[in-house]
């Protein structure tokens, strides 16, 4: 399998992008599992932001879709949707500027996806690193056909926009190689239709959570950007550090420290040991006093405009409809030379 075409410097990438934004066009998004995290803000939704501000054509996925397997979500679904959006508002996605969308409210998409599988290989499904990553971890009895298919539903959330730029992590490229693979494979056996995206690699470190693990909402372990400034502090204060008392920033010897110090000097966009410096002989409970009032502050405008949007929930829903109407369009678009390509234009 090709290599996934990415950008070896993401400052370059971002400059390149500065210079003509019109030449992107992104397709970024979040499966609705429960509210995003300091983890996800700083991966992913920051920069998100960040490409729509620069004048990308920004469409932002709601995969609701891909929880079907999860019982416990998908019977709170709606509920989730409408925190993911939420979220999204409150952060700074436009939807003026971004067309938020849902999978399941783009029929398209679906359609798309046939002939999409119709082009790779059960072994290649079986393969794929992510894919086994997520039967690994779930926790169901037998594994669904959706979840095994879910590379070609990306490549399909991708595709129909025709994004041609995807912000992601290391741990994705397998899916996004395989959505290269289908467009490719697509545009030599019928016409050319589609682009082959490249990936915008996150230059954002993993933040661990308040257990030492990688923060997740699954672990229990994350503090969502949406708690309350007192519940931010209790989280912070039961956060996992070591028993040496000088506070230094040193990621290998000292993961959970290191961790809190860089999620401070993110808030304060600041140097981690220049934060480290500061604390010096105060130990970890002047690092988490430190850390929480950096979040507490980072995140308060944030806050604000989450608890002033959640009062309109009618709002937040006609945001999602005006999104998905205009994703309908473009899917609609797409499908039709799609069609026309197979030669299926009946």
């Amino acid at each position: 399998m090709a290599e996934t075409t990415t950008r070896p410097d993401r400052h370059e990438e971002i400059r390149e992008i500065r210079r003509d934004p019109g030449a992107y066009r992104v397709l970024t998004g979040d499966r609705p599992t429960g509210r995003l995290h300091l983890g996800h803000y700083f991966g992913t939704l920051k920069g998100r932001v960040e490409l729509q501000d620069l004048g990308v054509e920004t469409y932002v996925i709601v995969a609701d879709y891909q929880v079907l397997t999860d019982r416990d979500v998908a019977e709170r679904l709606q509920e989730h949707v409408e925190d993911l959006v939420l979220d999204y508002l409150a952060a700074g996605i436009d939807p003026r500027r971004s067309t938020i969308f849902a999978h399941s409210a783009v029929p398209a998409l679906n359609q798309l996806m046939l002939p999409f599988l119709s082009l790779v290989s059960v072994a290649e499904l079986g393969r794929n690193p992510t894919v086994k990553d997520e039967i690994a971890h779930s926790r169901q009895a037998a594994v669904s056909g959706l979840m095994f298919t879910y590379p070609v539903h990306q490549a399909a959330d991708i595709l129909f926009c025709k994004a041609n730029l995807v912000p992601v992590g290391r741990d994705q490229l397998p899916h996004l190689e395989l959505t290269r693979t289908v467009a490719r494979r697509f545009n030599d056996r019928y016409a050319t239709v589609f682009p082959e995206p490249a990936a915008l690699l996150s230059a954002a470190p993993v933040l661990l959570g308040t257990d030492g693990a990688k923060m997740s909402k699954s672990r229990g372990n994350a503090i969502a950007l949406s708690a309350t400034a007192d519940e931010t502090a209790r989280l912070i204060k039961g956060a996992k550090t070591d028993a040496e008392r000088h506070i230094t920033y040193d990621p290998d010897a000292r993961p959970e420290v290191s961790s809190l110090l860089l999620l401070a000097a993110l808030c304060q966009d600041r140097a981690p040991e220049q934060v480290a410096r500061e604390i010096g002989a105060g130990g970890s409970a002047a690092l988490k006093r430190t850390v929480t009032e950096a979040v507490n502050d980072h995140l308060a405008p944030m806050r604000a405009r989450r608890a002033e949007l959640s009062r309109d929930r009618a709002h937040v829903r006609a945001v999602l409809r005006e999104g998905n109407e205009r994703a309908r369009e473009q899917a609609d678009a797409t499908l039709a030379e799609v069609r026309n390509a197979m030669k299926m234009a009946y």
